[in-house]
């Protein structure tokens, strides 16, 4: 008959050893796996302001909530529609109107406006988090009509999150008349 190769207390150490490691190992994937609440509410409140900001026509506060690439698509749009209509006018002061919150600003807010009811996100749809990376987060957010939810994609710029318009909804410009 052969030899054990641990004893019997050896084995109980091992079984505990592991039993530590994989506890260890299970709560560090759920503390990896959740974001810190105070990601979680940053992210929330940006595109929640966001929303508000477009709901009471603030398109001063409209412009601090978007990312540096949906400011830099927004003011190519403007840049490429005003020079088809004449109009003498370079990219820095299309930037400069949209941070003030001046007339073009206002003219394009008001026209996404037409089409677009901020109310259906903030009384009408439901929000969760997708995701929250270092650097980018997703929320889900389902109308209460729709049966798949819009994914919202947010930035974090300079220490703040930013909401992403333009990379959000790129893919369904085509859809647009």
């Amino acid at each position: 008959m052969t030899q054990p190769v641990f004893s019997k207390s050896t084995k109980k150490m091992i079984a505990f050893a592991l039993a530590i490691v994989v506890s260890l190992a299970l709560f560090l994937s759920l503390a990896i796996a959740k974001p810190p609440d105070d990601d979680v509410n940053a992210v929330l409140l940006s595109a929640e302001s966001l929303f508000k900001a477009m709901k009471q026509k603030n398109y001063k506060e409209i412009w601090q909530y978007l990312s540096a690439e949906s400011k830099r698509s927004t003011i190519k749009a403007v840049y490429k529609s005003l020079r088809e209509s004449k109009a003498e006018i370079d990219r820095e002061q299309i930037g400069a109107d949209f941070t003030e919150g001046g007339e073009l600003a206002k003219a394009y807010w008001n026209s996404y406006l037409n089409v677009f009811d901020p109310d259906t996100v903030l009384q009408q749809s439901k929000w969760d988090i997708g995701f929250i990376k270092k650097d980018s987060a997703e929320i889900s957010i389902l109308y209460r009509k729709s049966k798949h939810p819009a994914m919202l994609l947010l930035y974090r710029e300079a220490n703040a999150w930013k909401v992403g318009l333009e990379e959000t909804f790129r893919s369904r410009r085509w859809l647009l008349p």
